[in-house]
C-alpha cells in the first residue's frame, strides 16, 4: 500500500516508467526525456489517423498516464490528416523530433511499433494497422 493510498496512480506511474524505459532500450538511447518524445509524437500521429472508435479501442490499453499523453492536445473535429504516405508521417516525426541528438529517423520510429507490439494486444495492434493506409502500414511490422 502506498503512503496515499492511490495505487492505481502508483502502478500508473510504474507503468510508464516501464514503457519509456524498454522504448529507450529497444533505441538505444541515453535520454529518456527523449525516448517519451518520440513516443508521444509518434502516438500523436497514429492518433490522427484513426477513427474516433478505434483510437478510444486503441487507449484503453494504454497505460493511464500515456493515455494521457496520446490524447493531449486533441479535438478530432479539427484533425484533419495531413498525409497518407509514410514518407510524409516520417518527416512529420523527424520534425517534431527536431535536433534530439539521438534520432535516427524511421528505424526509431519503428522501434516505437516494436514496443506497441509488445504491449497492445495484437488483435488491437492488426485493427489499427488494418485501419492505416498501406504504405504506413508497410513501416508498422506485424506483430
Amino acid at each position: 500500500m502506498t503512503a496515499q493510498g492511490l495505487e492505481v496512480i502508483d502502478q500508473s506511474v510504474y507503468l510508464t516508467h516501464e514503457w519509456i524505459n524498454e522504448l529507450a532500450g529497444r533505441l538505444d538511447w541515453s535520454s529518456k526525456r527523449s525516448a517519451l518524445r518520440l513516443m508521444r509524437v509518434t502516438l500523436h500521429r497514429i492518433r490522427d489517423h484513426l477513427l474516433v472508435d478505434e483510437v478510444a479501442q486503441f487507449s484503453a490499453q494504454l497505460p493511464v498516464m500515456i493515455r494521457g499523453f496520446f490524447f493531449e492536445s486533441w479535438v478530432p473535429k479539427d484533425t484533419p490528416i495531413k498525409e497518407r504516405h509514410a514518407e510524409d508521417f516520417i518527416a512529420f516525426i523527424r520534425h517534431q523530433m527536431g535536433e534530439t541528438a539521438e534520432y535516427r529517423g524511421q528505424d526509431d520510429i519503428k522501434c516505437v511499433f516494436d514496443l506497441l507490439n509488445a504491449r497492445i494486444s495484437r488483435g488491437e495492434v492488426e485493427d489499427i494497422r488494418a485501419s492505416l493506409p498501406q504504405d504506413l502500414r508497410d513501416l508498422w511490422p506485424a506483430p
